[in-house]
This record gives C-alpha cells, structure tokens and sequence, in this order.
C-alpha cells in the first residue's frame, strides 16, 4: 500500500513540474482589457512630434489625392476615425451636404502629424473649397500619454495655418475634441485643454470654432453610449448632433 501511494505522489509532482515549466498561454478574449485604437508609439515624444508631419496609411492618401480628380470640393473635412466614419455611420446626415460637393479626408488613428503631412504633400493643392472641417488631437490623447495639452493645440493650430497658407480663401471650423474614453487612459482632462487653447483660434471671421461636447455627455456627465457607443465614435444619432451644431456656421458659410 505504501508503494502504491509514492507512485501517486510522484505522478502528481511529474505533472506539477511539467504545468510549471509549459508555456504560458495568452488569455482569452474575454480577459483581454480594451485597447487603444491604434498601438501607441515607440518612441519618447517631445514638444516637436505632434507638429512635425509624419506619413501615415499613406494609401489613404493616395486615394484622396484621385478623389481631387473625380469633381470639384466645396466642403472638405480632414481628421481622424471620427471624421473618417461619417460617411458610413452617419449617411443620413451625410447626404445632407450633397449640394455643396463634400469630400472626406479623415483617416481611422490618425494624429496630428499624420493630417500636417497629408496636407503639405499635395491634398490641398488645386482645391478650392469654401469651408474646411478639422476634427483632430482624440488619437494624440488616446495613443500618447507624453502629448501636453499645449503640444497638440500647437499642432493643431498648425493645420489651421497651413490651410489658411494653401488655400486663403477657404473659412476653417476648429471642431473641438470630443469627450471620447478609451481603455484606462484618463482623457478627459487634456481633452478640456486643449479645446480651451484651441478656442482662441477663433478670430469670428475665417477661423471659428465650435465645441459640441457636452451634447454627447449625460447629465451626470458620463459619456452617452446612445451617442458614442464605443465612448469614442459617433453612431447616426451623434453624427446628427454634430451636423446640427455646424449647419448655423456652415449655412453662412456655404451660401
């Protein structure tokens, strides 16, 4: 009997050893934590990274610089996912601006520098749209935690600039940065500096801004899923928040 005990025991220990020393296998999908949009960048950043322009999914650009030749622009929107999904998540409102030959340019996880590289390579040249829509700086929050306020609004500023250089004659709506969540990162403190700063780009002529943020908060001041389901991107009903908070600048504009 007591031989066939030590035969257990030394079973058990064989197959401890054999579990301890296994791979460790990656967790499932359920305990995975939410991800940022896109994999934060390796490197350190500085004062210089969010307005020194970067190329990023450079076949987005590509495919704005053959929608340059497919028709004249009128309105134009430039900026990140937010922008990016209108078309297909807010058609409705969309389609609104059809008279007035609307393009697109947003681009899924773009940053600042990825937009001042887009529009210093050759997306603005040869246009002439009467008002330009900038929604950038979430993707800064979100995948850079080094981003001072003060950097991104700086960069921002510097899009402002670069399209008013490129094209005088178009009118710019500063949109401010939404009150996006995303994973762990605690974004809506640097959101609210940096739309803070970035409201003095408004000269009440060719540069407005407008900040329909708190349209997208619950009265507790959550964010409302029914708006941004994700806590990041609009659905239809938050597309046609943001429309309606435009059309007063862009009705006077557009005429």
């Amino acid at each position: 009997m007591k031989h066939h005990n030590i035969n257990h025991i030394g079973l058990a220990f064989a197959a401890l050893m054999i579990a301890a020393n296994a791979p460790a296998q990656a967790p499932s999908a359920a305990a995975t934590t939410q991800a940022t949009p896109t994999a934060p960048p390796a490197a350190t950043r500085t004062a210089e990274s969010a307005v020194t322009p970067k190329p990023f999914r450079v076949h987005r650009h590509k495919e704005f610089m053959e929608r340059k030749t497919k028709g004249p622009i009128g309105l134009l929107f430039l900026g990140d996912s937010i922008t990016d999904h209108w078309v297909r998540n807010g058609a409705s409102t969309w389609e609104k601006f059809a008279p007035h030959q609307p393009a697109d340019f947003g681009v899924s996880g773009m940053r600042t520098e990825g937009l001042l590289w887009n529009i210093n390579n050759g997306e603005l040249e040869g246009i002439h749209p009467k008002a330009v829509v900038v929604m950038i700086g979430i993707n800064n929050i979100l995948q850079c935690p080094d981003d001072k306020p003060e950097w991104i609004a700086a960069a921002i500023q510097k899009v402002v600039e670069t399209v008013h250089a490129k094209i005088p004659d178009t009118k710019v709506l500063v949109m401010g940065i939404l009150p996006g969540r995303w994973g762990h990162v605690n974004a809506p403190p640097r959101i609210e500096a940096v739309n803070q700063i970035i409201s003095r780009l408004d000269d009440g002529s060719k540069t407005r801004f407008l900040d329909p943020g708190k349209s997208f908060l619950t009265p507790k001041g959550d964010v409302n899923r029914d708006l941004l389901p994700d806590r990041l991107h609009p659905n239809e009903k938050g597309y046609q928040i943001w429309y309606d908070a435009m059309q007063p600048i862009l009705t006077e504009w557009l005429k």
